[in-house]
């Protein structure tokens, strides 16, 4: 599986990019530069994984297929003469950022923001406290957290945050078998989900139902759940007129709260499964022996501002399971600038240093949606042109190539990884589009096939 691609001659005019990721911003990076310079450009995508499109493949949903669909788009890119996929290397490992600098006209880290933000508070490296990183990596199949094996014997689930990822997190612990039919959720996660004895997923959010960062479509699937009945206390609800300072986005997804907090008491009893909204509830730590047996809440209140404060009153959820959704962090690499506080790369508008940017949520930190990262990507070809005229006459692919060779990397391609997704999609369970691979070794010797 050595690289193999049209890499063109070497000549001053052809500028050779390296891209570092192959999610999102990644692709849109590659396609804005082949928008820009055409048949002039070379661009190499690397990915320490095997497998392309980053959290499109491992981070969205898996009952969000028609988010997944966008990789449609990618992979038109992907396919074109002077855009190549390198799979299955590790930068700062099998190569340096150095190395690539001395190879391509400029380096682009597009890396995202793997890694879970700490919560900061005690308790959080107990048993059964995962991040949110962690756990959709876990259903999604991501071969770093595919063995994390959380316990679902327990009763109550605490989700920490506000956000989508917390309601991803809450509605795939209340699914039934059925309601994933369609899905690409692995069957490790599924086959756990249906023993699951979890009959209480409480949302935990530090502000108020005005301050969540939930969007309409998502909090509206809650309504829909075979078994999971949304709940939210109507004292928690400001008065509905204060509604109308909302932009219409958050105006309907506070409409959704207020209509989960409406539905009769009755009706809930017919579900098994409570998803319970608690706002103005800020996590102070976790606790248990070993293993979580409970979380401590402290009350807080807002100020003119929206800050919220803690009031003092406090209490305790017994829970055997947390999950923490408030954030994510780039992974730092050695030689690189980095700002710690903010989880991403030190950089001004996408420039890090001569010759090497970033791009997308390395860039900016996890924040926007996945169509966020293409203007970014354009962005950040506009600086590199201006700052790399016309090219340097650098090695790029072809240097590239005779460094794996040496090295003895076994890279993936497009082609492989078309292998890979081949057979992923013959071994899917019936209804759904694939059964993915969780173990690079597997995945490599689906590749390796003629």
């Amino acid at each position: 599986m050595r690289p193999t691609g049209k890499t063109g001659k070497r000549h001053k005019s052809m500028r050779h990019i390296a891209i570092i990721g192959s999610g999102p911003a990644g692709y849109y990076t590659a396609e804005a530069a082949q928008k820009q310079w055409g048949e002039d450009v070379r661009v190499d995508i690397f990915d320490l994984l095997p497998v392309p499109y980053g959290l499109i493949r491992t981070g969205v949903a898996p009952d969000h297929q028609s988010i997944k669909g966008v990789s449609r788009r990618y992979e038109s890119t992907a396919q074109l003469d002077n855009v190549r996929f390198v799979g299955n290397v590790t930068v700062g490992e099998d190569i340096t950022i150095a190395e690539l600098q001395g190879l391509y006209d400029a380096v682009v880290l597009a890396t995202g923001a793997p890694n879970d933000k700490p919560a900061g508070i005690p308790g959080e490296g107990l048993e059964n406290v995962f991040g949110s990183a962690a756990f959709v990596g876990w259903y999604n199949g991501h071969p770093q957290f595919a063995k994390l094996n959380p316990d679902l014997t327990g009763r109550t689930a605490v989700v920490i945050g506000n956000g989508n990822v917390a309601l991803d997190v809450a509605r795939i612990l209340t699914k039934t078998a059925a309601e994933f039919t369609g899905s690409d959720i692995v069957a490790h996660a599924l086959h756990a989900l249906q023993k699951s004895h979890i009959e209480r997923v409480v949302i935990l959010g530090r502000r108020g139902p005005h301050q969540i960062a939930m969007t309409p479509k998502e909090l509206g699937e809650l309504a829909h759940l075979t078994r999971g009945c949304p709940r939210v206390d109507p004292a928690d609800l400001p008065d509905v007129e204060e509604d109308l300072f909302l932009e219409p986005g958050q105006r309907k997804s506070v409409e959704h709260l207020r209509s989960f907090a409406a539905i009769p008491e009755e009706f809930r009893c017919d579900k098994p499964v409570e998803i319970d909204f608690d706002f103005f509830a800020s996590p102070k730590a976790i606790v248990g022996d070993g293993r979580v047996s409970g979380i401590e809440i402290e009350r807080t209140v807002l100020d003119e501002n929206g800050r919220a404060s803690g009031t003092g009153e406090s209490y305790t959820i017994d829970c055997e399971l947390v999950v923490t959704c408030i954030g994510y962090k780039t992974s730092p690499i050695p030689g690189v600038p980095f700002e710690e506080n903010a989880g991403r790369f030190a950089n001004d508008e996408g420039r890090i240093l001569p010759g090497l940017y970033c791009v997308g949520w390395a860039r900016r930190g996890p924040s926007g949606t996945i169509g966020t990262n293409r203007p970014d990507g354009f962005g950040v070809i506009e600086k590199i042109a201006e700052d790399i005229g016309v090219g340097s006459g650098k090695a790029g692919r072809p240097g590239f190539d005779r460094l794996a060779e040496e090295r003895k990397l076994d890279v993936v391609t497009f082609r492989d990884w078309k292998k890979i997704e081949e057979a992923e999609e013959a071994r899917a369970r019936e209804g759904a589009p694939r059964e993915k691979f969780t173990d690079v070794d597997e995945m490599i010797k689906a590749a390796s096939k003629p």
